[in-house]
């Protein structure tokens, strides 16, 4: 029985591996790759931005309803016709039309929340109170890898272009599309979870204190920071081939902190309490964002521009060092407050704003949110800590 469960959360890693290694690639070039779809069908007025908060609005949406789809059709139909609407939205950009672009994505929002709610269901239904832990952990490692095969693809496919043409894209898509239906292909393989009687843990979602920022900061280095690099010409000819590398230095940073905080965290945590993690990681993104703010220009997130900011030439070196301090810090955070679905209203917020306002802005209302949100955990991490021992002794009593 323990190792069917085991083999079923292996699945179940695999499959999301694979779907969101073609998904969150696609969401870190899509500013990129319309704005040259844009230049070959100048008919086509889709933006990618918009794309991507009507992706998080659909899915905040879909969650009121996402329980009672799931109690009539259950976990694993749930997730494979989830992973469904990942392949469409993916194909629908070979045929670039706006109303298929906006019409998948609302279509992909509602499949989200069904692959999401589904997974917490399922890996719960596999796991019990001695094993949620290690299963938890495998299911994040795995998924934590999803940041580096499609983001190398495009490294390499986007070498030495500053016009991603017609059969680039092609390819890309072609691969991204191939790699989702293998994913697809081992959640369909996905058996009934095995018991013994042991009770399933429940996985419980409640909202944490740094919610909204969580949500802004992964909207902000998952699809406005990458197209930023790709944009901003003074990079060099290989500006768009910085989108995809800039993919997989987060995916360093997730992985080394989710090894170094998660699994190794354990004693810090204990004798410490989440709180110096959590601060650690607010620190590395407030570098992060200072370091973006002079390295590339205002104007970036809304199209190619030669603008400079205050480190010229924009330094690509730095670029990537930011990538990696991104991926690190959310690390810290979601190691010690991973919340999956909660702050997908502000996501979608946060990809509205995205296609109005500035990246100095854009980076304004992150650290202004990040310290607000730093400090807030912190407050409720330390009242906990003070009411732990009372509530020891009156348990004892």
């Amino acid at each position: 029985m323990v190792e069917r469960n085991l083999v079923n959360v292996l699945l179940l890693g695999g499959g999301f591996m694979l779907i969101f290694t073609s998904f969150q690639t696609l969401g870190n070039i899509e500013q990129t790759i319309i704005d040259s779809i844009k230049k070959d069908l100048p008919s086509f007025t889709g933006d990618g931005y918009t794309s991507l908060a009507i992706i998080y609005a659909a899915l905040s949406l879909s969650n009121w309803v996402t329980p009672s789809v799931l109690s009539a059709i259950g976990p694993r139909l749930a997730m494979a016709i989830g992973a469904i609407t990942y392949c469409l939205f993916m194909a629908s950009f070979f045929v670039p039309h706006v109303a298929l672009l906006y019409g998948c994505s609302v279509v992909l929002g509602a499949g989200a929340a069904l692959i999401w709610t589904g997974q917490g269901m399922y890996l719960s239904q596999c796991s019990t109170g001695e094993t949620i832990s290690r299963n938890s952990g495998i299911f994040w490692a795995m998924l934590q890898m999803s940041m580096f095969f499609g983001n190398l693809l495009v490294f390499f496919t986007f070498q030495g272009k500053t016009h991603i043409d017609e059969t680039t894209r092609s390819i890309v898509f072609a691969v991204l599309i191939a790699v989702a239906i293998v994913g697809l292909i081992l959640l369909s393989c996905l058996r009934r979870p095995a018991t013994n009687g042991d009770v399933p843990v429940e996985l419980s979602e409640s909202v944490r204190p740094r919610e909204a920022f969580l949500s802004l900061s992964l909207s902000f280095f998952s699809g406005v920071y990458g197209s930023s690099i790709g944009f901003t010409n003074a990079i060099g000819t290989s500006a768009k081939q910085y989108v995809g590398l800039n993919g997989v230095f987060i995916g360093v940073g997730e992985v080394l902190g989710g090894v170094a905080f998660g699994l190794l965290g354990t004693r810090t945590t204990t004798r410490w309490g989440r709180d110096p993690i959590v601060i650690a990681g607010g620190v590395l993104h407030m570098a992060a964002y200072f370091l973006i703010y002079l390295n590339l220009p205002n104007g970036a997130p809304f199209g190619s521009t030669d603008e400079v900011a205050y480190i010229h030439p924009p330094s690509a070196l730095i670029a990537m060092a930011c990538s990696f301090l991104l991926g690190l810090g959310d690390a810290c955070f979601n190691t010690q407050c991973y919340s999956m679905l909660g702050g997908s209203v502000a996501a979608a917020a946060s990809f509205v704003y995205s296609s109005y306002c500035g990246l100095h802005v854009q980076l304004i209302i992150l650290v202004l949110l990040g310290i607000t949100g730093t400090v807030t955990f912190c407050v409720v991490e330390f009242a906990v800590k003070r009411e732990r021992p009372a509530l020891e002794r009156d348990y004892e009593k």
